[in-house]
């Protein structure tokens, strides 16, 4: 059970809820707590959705229940670890300092806990809509949503072979999608150069022409509707039994009745939350930029076998993915970014050079589910971080549960299966 200090337990309240961190879903926990009533102030240093949320794959991912764990993992990973035409890349040092983290990603990709991972995963995603619809029309964002479907393609009959047991999990979530010929994947998308062996067609997926632009009209309305932005981040926390005081960078104390900690890959770092205690890592993922290339696809496209998708969006065509385990800080690496180029310039041809290269820090667990709930440090500290690949995908559902939870509410979706102390000794 949480413990409060009683420290400053009469001090007047500045806000109902205090939200550390404006990527997703700090922005979508702030508009869905303001629309309902709650007088609420984000902190973050940077602007809103300029984080790990502007360079996703924008996809809205609802047929994402498979996590990267995986029991091929230890037949495949000496190939992955060494191969130049791999899309994981693995600080051995930074692996060897974080052995909680490794040992735990490692325990989660038994079977067993991959089948749970799955289903835990799945039914979660089928609240995505009603958590994020809402804000796009809040937001008056409809015009940056694509309905258009999504493609993963294979090249390889082995691969695609291997990946048939993940694929039936999909469909025993309830994903929907149709295998695709080589010649009906080159009809919907007929500028794709490499060999495909198979596709898959996700009916009803969306992406995102652009997650700033998102994020900043959202920000927009919830100050509309008086919501409060600082450009500040805090650097502590102390709760207490009426309320949390949140230290900012600026040496500014601020009293909130609840305190949501939603700063993805660094929320760790924000001292007296407790997250401090939790596993928690990054993967740390690029993308580059062809500008003049959206029109080369009509919706987003997975290569399976190459870890990364194409997206057309409104400044041009992004080639996003790959997974670097690595520390958070460290130096961009452009042995992902070239890999990317190379292998973007073997699924289109006339690409040029890109405009821009990118690194973001996608929040992970060890068992690639989100951690939302109560800390054990104190009710007045709500959690809502470490949502891997699909922070865009899951940032509404995750707002409108940390309202839930700040208003003492029962969250509106089962959140047993990602909460904060299944880490716990």
């Amino acid at each position: 059970m949480p413990t409060t200090s009683p420290i400053n337990a009469t001090t007047e309240n500045d806000f109902d809820l205090i939200v550390a961190g404006a990527g997703m879903v700090g922005m979508s926990t702030a508009l869905w707590a303001q629309k309902e009533g709650l007088k609420t102030l984000i902190c973050d240093p940077n602007p809103p959705g300029s984080g790990t949320t502007s360079g996703s794959a924008c996809t809205i991912a609802t047929y994402a229940c498979i996590p990267v764990n995986s029991p091929s993992i230890f037949t495949t990973l000496p190939h992955l670890l060494t191969s130049r035409d791999s899309p994981l890349s693995f600080n051995i040092r930074h692996g060897l300092k974080n052995p909680r983290w490794t040992l735990g990603f490692l325990n989660n990709c038994r079977s067993s806990r991959v089948q749970h991972i799955s289903q835990a995963l799945g039914k979660f995603l089928t609240h995505t809509d009603s958590g994020l619809d809402p804000l796009i029309k809040e937001a008056n964002a409809e015009d940056l949503v694509i309905s258009n479907d999504c493609l993963y393609v294979w090249s390889s009959q082995a691969a695609f072979k291997s990946a048939r047991e993940s694929n039936a999990v999909r469909a025993a979530q309830g994903v929907l999608f149709d295998e695709l010929t080589p010649e009906e994947v080159r009809q919907l998308e007929p500028n794709l150069q490499q060999p495909i062996h198979c596709g898959l067609h996700f009916k009803g997926a969306r992406h995102i022409t652009s997650p700033q632009e998102l994020v900043s009209r959202m920000q927009k309305r919830f100050e509309q509707l008086g919501g409060k932005v600082l450009p500040h981040s805090v650097r502590s926390c102390q709760p207490d039994t009426n309320g949390v005081t949140a230290y900012l960078d600026d040496s500014t104390e601020i009293r909130g009745a609840r305190f949501a900690l939603t700063a993805g890959a660094r929320s760790g770092q924000i001292k007296g939350t407790g997250a401090e205690q939790l596993p928690l890592g990054t993967e740390r993922g690029y993308h580059i930029l062809y500008p003049d290339h959206a029109d080369l696809i009509s919706r987003p496209v997975g290569w399976a076998e190459a870890g990364f998708y194409a997206t057309p969006m409104a400044d041009g065509l992004r080639i996003a993915g790959t997974v670097e385990i690595n520390a958070i800080d460290a130096a961009f690496n452009t042995t992902c970014t070239d890999y990317l180029q190379r292998k973007s310039k073997e699924m289109f041809t006339g690409l040029g050079a890109p405009s821009e290269k990118w690194l973001g820090h996608r929040p992970t667990m060890p068992d690639s589910l989100p951690v939302i709930g109560y800390s054990k440090t104190s009710h007045r500290i709500i959690y809502a971080f470490g949502h891997q690949h699909i922070g865009l995908t899951l940032g509404g559902v995750s707002g409108k549960i940390v309202t839930d939870l700040a208003q003492d509410r029962q969250p509106y979706c089962d959140i047993t299966n990602f909460a904060p102390n299944r880490f716990s000794g």
